[in-house]
């Protein structure tokens, strides 16, 4: 008998049919893979097994260990959710509780599912915080959720997760916008702690090349339905439906332009140096170096990728280009022949217009109570007043129009939207502005691969059709090789590594561009140049 056995499960929010007589079965000690694009079902298929998903209709049946989900009452349910079966969230930020420590919210699972005491379930959270690779559990213990980095969060959520043992752990997107050494770091960790526990895993990503150094099987689905189930190997080798070709078929090829090496530059920086202080105890101040003597030129049409892990210092940096960070910042910037460093807001607010950022998570950035109108032309209303309402109406369809958007969206508010859709969004927000120099700051690492693809086609195409310069920040070397002419590799505030970027991801020179490039092929990025191509 299956550990798990869904049987024609369909879930209809209202009239919406999302998932569709999925059928699949996951045995005791296997890995199984859910995988498909943004909107496929997947995840709504995970949150059902644990009957999370809220105000739904279900259909057929949910079989675990032979018993009914869908049929159990609710207090049966919280005696299953969290012992029998647990589950890792995609963004741990979100999912753990910001008012109580990672060790409490730990040792709370333990005492509600058995009933051991607060102190004797604090060790063990310790225990599962070692057991997990956080360094020092006894002080991490005492952290909350902003303390840790994004790694850490997901050590935490997965020591939260395997403290009652469970049977089954749900990981839904568990390294979706990790760097590739981190997502190695939890991949392996997944790994050694399944062998060990001998627990069944259901993985939910988008990204197949993920799951070829994890699932035993794997099933595809698309648009509410599961298009293919076939062993990791079977899928890989011949993958039989024409959408799961695609999926495999979606990374990043290349798609720079050649750049006049002989332009002057758009922007230059010389010896930039970003600290912060902070604070040790009342009165006592220590000074963080987040970037240290970074020097970078920025040509007309050209796009210089930054990569690194979390923490190198490739946002801080972004932001200290274009005057954005809250960083003490020193050294010299130039754009445009203005030398900005130390300009005044107001002498520096007409420069605005012409330097802007599309940042990481567009859900964050859009303002949810502004409609599509507001939020694309509030710039033009700010920079160009003259162009009246009719003026700026006509500019914000034009600007969706060059994203792929239709006008018709300019009254619907960012939550109506897909990821890729609000990126898209972002990108109008900035293009109707017709800036020279664009911040990319990881804009494609939530999206699935082909809306990923889509995005970086679109950004390709608007360079080169209105000559912008691109600072691309990005932990994904696949996406780099792709879209930047040249990169620096930043390591602890420094840039160990820099070039062209055939050059530096072919032939690396440091033992930590090495160290990345080797972790991106392990995680599933292609890096060789013939992929990229």
């Amino acid at each position: 008998m299956s550990l798990l056995d869904v049987q024609n499960l369909q879930v209809a929010f209202g009239t919406a049919k999302v998932v569709d007589d999925v059928s699949f079965s996951i045995a005791a000690g296997e890995k199984f893979a859910l995988v498909g694009e943004s909107g496929s079902g997947k995840t709504v298929t995970a949150l059902s097994i644990l009957r999370l998903n809220q105000d739904v209709n279900y259909g057929g049946k949910i079989l675990f260990e032979g018993q009914d989900i869908l049929q159990r009452t609710e207090a049966s349910m919280r005696a299953v959710r969290g012992n029998d079966i647990a589950m890792i969230f995609q963004e741990p930020m979100t999912a753990l509780n910001p008012l109580f420590t990672i060790g409490n919210q730990i040792a709370e699972v333990l005492m509600l599912h058995e009933g051991i005491s607060a102190k004797v379930a604090a060790l063990r959270a310790i225990e599962l915080l070692d057991k997990t690779g956080i360094p020092e559990p006894q002080r991490r213990a005492l952290s909350y959720p902003h303390q840790l980095s994004g790694g850490q969060r997901q050590r935490a959520m997965i020591a939260m997760a395997l403290a009652c043992k469970p049977k089954l752990l749900i990981a839904d997107e568990p390294t979706t916008a990790l760097d590739v050494t981190i997502q190695v770091q939890i991949v392996e960790l997944l790994n050694q702690l399944q062998r060990e526990e001998n627990m069944a895993v259901l993985m939910i990503t988008h990204d197949l090349n993920l799951v070829r150094h994890f699932a035993d099987r794997v099933g595809v689905m698309e648009k509410g339905r599961l298009l293919e189930v076939a062993t990791t190997q079977d899928l890989f080798a011949a993958p039989r439906e024409a959408y799961t070709r695609k999926l495999l078929a979606s990374q990043p090829h290349k798609l720079v332009n050649t750049v006049d090496s002989t332009a002057q530059a758009l922007m230059n920086a010389e010896h930039l140096r970003c600290t912060f202080d902070i604070k040790q105890g009342w009165f006592k101040k220590t000074q963080f170096v987040a970037v240290d003597e970074v020097s970078l030129q920025v040509r007309p049409g050209e796009t210089v990728g930054i990569v690194g892990e979390s923490g190198s210092g490739k946002s801080t940096l972004g932001l200290a280009l274009l005057r954005l960070s809250s960083a003490q910042v020193s050294g010299e910037i130039a754009f445009a022949g203005n030398t900005i460093g130390a300009m005044q807001s107001y002498a520096l607010r007409p420069l605005r217009a012409r330097m802007q950022v599309v940042f990481q998570d567009p859900f964050a950035s859009l303002s949810p109570r502004r409609t599509i109108e507001q939020i694309v032309g509030e710039g033009l209303a700010l920079h160009q007043p003259q162009l009246g309402a009719e003026g700026i109406r006509k500019a914000v369809a034009d600007g969706l129009l060059e994203v792929g958007l239709p006008a018709e969206i300019m009254s619907r508010y960012p939550h109506e939207f897909s990821g890729g859709q609000r990126q898209r969004i972002a990108i109008a927000r900035v293009l109707v502005l017709k800036p020279d120099l664009i911040l990319l700051d990881e804009p494609t690492s939530s999206l699935d691969v082909s809306v990923q693809q889509q995005v970086l086609s679109l950004l390709a195409e608007l360079q080169q059709k209105y000559g912008m310069a691109y600072i691309f920040i990005s932990h994904d070397l696949a996406v780099i090789r792709a879209m930047a002419h040249r990169v620096l590799v930043m390591k602890d505030g420094k840039v160990v590594e820099s070039g062209a970027t055939d050059v530096v991801l072919s032939q690396p020179a440091q033992a930590y561009t090495k160290r990345l490039l080797a972790a991106a092929v392990y995680a599933g990025t292609k890096d060789g140049a013939a992929n990229t191509q």
